[in-house]
């Protein structure tokens, strides 16, 4: 089959690898009909490159058709349509049992002392092939892959692999007060996401991002939107009564904009042999941590900081003075996609589209054009929002 595959540090191309087949009686193999390209993935692009190996397959935002099903697997059939969460995770060991499936224990890597495994992310994550691929292997198949109807598009369903689960969980965790304020640094997906989600819950929802484009998508859906700003954080306790939103998601991440010591940290990085790279994240700050520590310095005192963007660095060092004395409240982690699913499916079949999933794409190609895509998506180039991909 063909598959975009790794091959350094801003190099993918689009390879044939041998197909997928079942290994376990809880797998299914799946024909991917969409697959996105996430944000995180410009992590593997660009910084997390240590921990990838030439030709491992990308991609953990897919959807598609139930080719094959393992013979443990009672509750999917050949032809099924399914979603799969990014996050692999079997449904019946404790972590999941408390609605922390990306915390799942049977497939957790421990090797890396890392959380469950992912499709197509690195061996921090298991190594596990990816999505951006024609098929799909699919381990605990009757428990991950969500069913949907066949009428609605793609689109309406793809998001609830990752990136519409990811966006609720940072806004639930966030916590803020409905009539309340919250802000919203980073207009990515994620963030376009966060931001649609909080004013659903009644919230005044405040968007932060450098890009035009992104900030005309958030406008569209109820938000009010700032240039990213030295003065951002004056601006935006002037907006909140002189004490600053009642709490922030930082959908961006670790490669924030203004951060240049660490930026010439991520490409120093790209000059050692893996090993040495690998230990000098897992011992060091590596973070570019301008948009976290403006977070910090504008959330109200006794609000909440939830951060659904990726940080990679062991000890990238953070203003625990500041954090103490204004009493804030810090939530994270990876999503935990199937908690959400129930609250979520009914909202992307309305007819209202009150999340609009259906304005969020900007970027639709076959496999052959995803190396372009990357690099369009990561220079933030041609309005490029969200790629989906169409093996």
């Amino acid at each position: 089959m063909k598959a975009l595959t790794w091959q350094g540090k801003r190099s993918v191309s689009v390879k044939e690898v041998p197909d997928p087949v079942i290994q376990e009686p809880t797998d299914a193999i799946v024909r991917i009909t969409s697959s996105a390209i996430c944000g995180s993935d410009l992590h593997l692009y660009e910084v997390l490159g240590p921990y990838m190996h030439k030709d491992d397959v990308l991609g953990h935002e897919p959807m598609g058709i139930v080719e094959e099903v393992g013979s443990a697997v009672t509750n999917l059939a050949k032809g099924d349509r399914v979603v799969i969460p990014f996050n692999i995770s079997c449904g019946h060991c404790y972590m999941c049992s408390q609605g922390l499936q990306s915390q799942c224990e049977t497939s957790q890597v421990r090797a890396k002392n890392s959380g469950c495994a992912i499709f197509g992310y690195s061996e921090l994550y298991g190594s596990v092939p990816g999505a951006q691929a024609e098929y799909l292997r699919v381990p605990f198949a009757d428990y991950g892959p969500v069913k949907v109807g066949q009428e609605l598009p793609d689109e309406r369903y793809l998001f609830l692999s990752d990136i519409l689960p990811t966006a609720w969980q940072a806004v639930k965790y966030a916590d803020a007060p409905a009539g309340g304020t919250l802000a919203v640094f980073g207009l990515g997906p994620v963030g376009q996401f966060s931001s649609r989600i909080g004013t659903y819950f009644g919230q005044r929802v405040i968007g932060i991002d450098p890009v035009p484009e992104r900030r005309e998508m958030a406008a569209r859906h109820g938000v009010e939107v700032l240039d990213y700003s030295k003065g951002i954080a004056d601006e935006l306790r002037e907006m909140t009564g002189g004490r600053g939103p009642d709490a922030v998601v930082d959908a961006v991440g670790m490669e924030a904009h203004g951060s240049p010591v660490a930026g010439f940290a991520h490409q120093a990085l790209g000059l050692l042999p893996d090993k040495v790279a690998q230990k000098a994240m897992e011992t060091a700050g590596v973070d570019r941590l301008a948009a976290l520590h403006m977070a910090v310095d504008t959330v109200r005192r006794g609000g909440t900081l939830s951060l659904s963007g990726v940080y990679g660095g062991t000890a990238s060092p953070m203003p625990l003075l500041t954090m103490f004395d204004k009493q804030i409240q810090v939530r994270m982690g990876q999503c935990n996609v199937r908690r959400w699913t129930d609250e979520l499916l009914p909202l992307v079949e309305d007819d209202a589209d009150p999340l609009g999933v259906m304005d969020l794409v900007t970027h639709t190609a076959g496999l052959a054009d995803a190396p372009e895509l990357y690099e369009k998506f990561q220079k933030k180039e041609d309005g490029c929002i969200k790629v989906v991909l169409k093996p």
